[in-house]
């Protein structure tokens, strides 16, 4: 079953607590340094909500507001198998259904939602 590729979008939000407190939109880490992890966690609550009643688009939000360079691609981040991505991040993709949406998963990058694709 090792073999077995999943293929995940998500939306990153970092916090004060993340390992690396820069990204593309924000190069010198002035918001991340000031967002809480609560904070952080808010709003990706509020994302979540408007994507799964169709008010926004999972690709859209995440081109504006993910903190990954993913966002630059809708916040795909391509196939992946075990061991490759953070545990927490592995585990909740795995458990997901395609299509389906996680709730909040935190790693050391940040706070994150994962829409599994594949």
């Amino acid at each position: 079953m090792s073999s077995d590729k999943v293929r995940a979008s998500h939306i990153l939000i970092k916090h004060q607590g993340s390992r690396r407190k820069a990204s593309w939109k924000d190069p010198e880490g002035r918001v991340i340094n000031s967002t809480t992890r609560d904070a952080a966690v808010s709003q990706l609550n509020a994302i979540r909500d408007d994507i799964i009643s169709g008010k926004a688009k999972f690709a859209d939000i995440a081109a504006r507001y993910s903190d990954c360079s993913s966002a630059k691609r809708g916040g795909d981040l391509g196939s992946f198998g075990r061991g490759q991505m953070q545990k927490p991040f592995e585990e909740a993709t795995y458990s997901l259904k395609v299509g389906e949406i996680s709730g909040i998963v935190d790693t050391d990058s940040g706070v994150h939602i994962i829409m599994r694709t594949a």
